[in-house]
């Protein structure tokens, strides 16, 4: 048979051709890689020598799904369901062709990749790998028959978990549900999958019998499915508001798992299309790309990031602990640094209290950990001992003149290309680096509480930050699998100032006679986690007064703290921390402080304000125009120019809904014109905090969007 391939090797072993797919960098399903496949595949089917296939991948990878960038252009169905399709169909060749096709799978089986091996007639995994249905995490379903054949391996209820949630699983789990049928070493999966295929060229094994397509005996009846998949309906419903795939994944299951495969596969197809063309799944693979792109600057191209080996940590409070987790798992050694042994002890307690739950989870041992802490981490409470470190992170108390002071030290102990990072959240870096001989040392690290769990971090430089020292930051938060977003240097930078734009209009709206539980249920049926006084309570109602005053101070009169908001700090009640706030939580369930509802009464009656009924997409307007413009503001400030990093920002460091993309893709699927249009009767309805960037005019007056068309 024919071996010229670009994509895939070709070896004959005694009848038996092993396929080896090759399309870095994660094998993905490209349009010129599937082709290759098929031809490959029907090569071998055609070829009398050839009596077995057997399929494998490269690496750590046997398919790691297809490629999504198809999709991102997709405008109609026609654009879709064809090329859908024609991969369905071929699999349906493969698990009905005439020789027995054997899946060796090396490492991570993912999506079109699980469909793949699931068309096969034998699947042999090392143990490591990953196996997955991931689509939903991208707004979409499996589309070459993965809600048809996955049920038929495994059960139903297995089957929805795996579809609905995207989560995979490991190989063992998957021998144990009967979705492949030997678990490996890597060095035994060639020869493995050899002796399978020589069993059933010799009919110990028939492919009859192997096809997926003939296991129905895991499969309820259709009296026994209609409640079965009425309840996980429900379920899915209530757990995926917002997201459409995992409920048109639950309507191939119900329309499909019939006699006629071919037939229910699609209807699947149908269905993915559907999902393909939503404006959910349009946003979620925006997400998914934009993620993977995320720090990768024009700014950084070309330069050699710094290698990174060992890290201080200046202070063992709660960010500074979990900082050190991150460290640890990182494989880095960690040097933790505070001001006596007490401090010390308490931080060492501390990250180990971070490792409670993958302990827990049974995904560490005690024993790990505790190998972990005796090789890697090294405690002092002498800032001598640093001078061999290639970064250090400080995340002591925010106190300028004590931050400054200990950089100052740092400088003279240090080697010159240690990199100096702060962990500050308010504080102005350049005001914080001009008191080393070399600034363009210092960075921002922002990271976000609990540190060991949240997906961003936030990169600031200051205004004489080196591209070196950026590089080197952007390379070490991809080390500790973070998602490195870059700005710069301004109050709040962008995450904190951000969300104090988009929650911002809380307070108007309450001077409005609008009530705090109405604000809160709204933002929570738009998407978010929390709503504006939960998050207050839970940050501190004082933290947030005295950031406000401090945008104020430097971003004038349009940031002049609001009446109420003083009314309400005054009261004393500041959250969960003082055991009252917009809520009392001396009792359980909580329920609203009389101190502050008594502050806001008097504040509404002082006015002349009568209370105020308001929709929830009038409160959402008038929220998310007031987040659109702050975004604006800050692109003209030159904080970030990256509407995609933005978004990126507010997804993975507040919460907000990934279904809806971002605030930027929000503000361009209202249309700018319509939020400019609020934007103005708000102004001269709430006064100044309202007034249109002038980005915002711009854009609306000559039709432009934040993203391209």
């Amino acid at each position: 048979m024919k071996t010229d391939y670009r994509t895939i090797n070709v070896e004959v072993i005694e009848g038996v051709v092993i396929l080896t797919l090759n399309n870095p960098p994660v094998n993905q399903l490209s349009p010129a890689f599937a082709e290759e496949l098929r031809a490959a595949v029907e090569d071998a089917f055609g070829d009398e020598a050839i009596k077995a296939l057997v399929l494998t991948g490269t690496g750590a990878n046997f398919i790691a799904g297809a490629d999504i960038t198809r999709l991102q252009t997709v405008k109609t169905r026609d654009d879709v369901f064809p090329m859908a399709l024609e991969f369905a169909q071929f699999l349906n060749k493969v698990e009905t062709g005439p020789k027995p096709v054997i899946a060796a799978i090396n490492g991570n089986c993912l999506g079109g990749g699980l469909e793949t091996a699931m068309a096969c007639h034998y699947r042999v995994a090392v143990k490591d790998a990953n196996l997955g249905q991931p689509e939903v995490q991208i707004g979409l379903i499996p589309g070459a028959g993965g809600t048809q054949r996955l049920p038929r391996l495994i059960g139903l209820l297995n089957a929805i978990e795996m579809i609905t949630t995207g989560n995979p699983i490991k190989a063992e789990k998957a021998f144990s549900r009967g979705l492949v049928d030997e678990v490996v070493e890597p060095e035994k999966l060639i020869e493995t999958a050899l002796k399978a295929a020589k069993r059933f060229i010799s009919g110990r094994l028939s492919v009859k019998l192997r096809m997926t397509r003939s296991l129905n005996y895991r499969l309820p009846s259709a009296a026994e499915k209609k409640p079965f998949l009425g309840y996980a309906k429900m379920m899915t419903a209530m757990k995926a508001k917002g997201y459409i795939a995992p409920l048109k994944a639950i309507e191939a299951f119900e329309k499909g798992l019939g006699f006629d495969i071919e037939k229910d596969i699609e209807t699947e197809v149908g269905l993915f299309a559907d999902c393909a063309l939503s404006e959910v799944a349009k946003n979620l693979i925006d997400i998914f790309l934009n993620t993977r792109s995320a720090g990768r600057l024009p700014r950084i191209e070309g330069i050699q990031p710094a290698k990174i080996k060992k890290v201080a940590m200046l202070g063992g409070g709660v960010m500074g602990s979990g900082i050190v987790n991150l460290l640890l798992k990182g494989r880095f050694e960690a040097v933790l640094w505070d001001i006596n042994d007490q401090a010390i002890e308490k931080g060492v307690a501390t990250v180990k209290k971070t490792f409670a739950y993958p302990i827990k989870k049974k995904k560490m041992t005690q024993a790990d950990l505790d190998h972990m802490i005796k090789d890697q981490l090294t405690t002092t409470t002498s800032l001598d001992d640093l001078k061999d470190v290639d970064l250090v992170i400080e995340a002591v108390l925010e106190d300028m003149r004590i931050k400054q002071d200990i950089w100052k030290r740092l400088e003279s102990i240090c080697g010159p290309d240690t990199v100096f990072a702060t962990n500050t959240s308010a504080l102005p870096i350049t005001e914080m680096a001009s008191v080393l001989s070399d600034p363009g040392r210092m960075i921002g690290l922002h990271f976000f509480n609990p540190a060991e769990r949240m997906q961003l971090l936030e990169i600031i430089c200051a205004e004489k930050t080196s591209n070196q020292t950026l590089a080197t930051s952007v390379a070490f938060a991809r080390a500790i699998k973070k998602i490195p977003i870059v700005v710069n240097d301004g109050p709040g930078f962008y995450v904190s100032r951000q969300l104090g734009g988009l929650f911002g209009g809380a307070v108007y709206l309450m001077a409005d006679g609008v009530s705090a539980k109405t604000i809160e249920d709204a933002m929570l049926e738009f998407g978010m986690p929390m709503g504006p006084a939960t998050l207050s309570d839970l940050t501190g109602i004082d933290i947030n007064y005295h950031v406000n005053k401090t945008f104020e101070r430097a971003l004038g009169e349009r940031y002049k703290v609001h009446p109420l908001t003083e009314a309400i700090y005054r009261t004393g009640c500041y959250g969960r921390k003082t055991g009252a706030g917009f809520m009392d939580y001396s009792v359980d369930p909580p329920v609203p402080n009389p101190k502050v509802v008594d502050v806001i009464t008097a504040y509404l009656k002082d006015n002349q304000v009568a209370p105020k009924k308001m929709s929830e997409q009038e409160i959402i307007d008038v929220m998310l125009a007031l987040g659109i413009n702050e975004a604006a503001l800050m692109m003209e400030e030159g904080i970030c120019d990256r509407p995609q990093d933005m978004d990126l920002a507010m997804i993975y460091g507040t919460g907000f809904p990934p279904y809806r993309g971002g605030i930027f893709k929000y503000a361009d699927a209202w249309g700018i014109k319509n939020v400019y249009e609020k934007l103005k009767a708000f102004e001269k309805q709430y006064g100044p905090r309202f007034k249109p960037a002038d980005m915002i005019k711009e854009m609306a007056e000559s039709g432009k969007r934040f993203y391209p068309a």
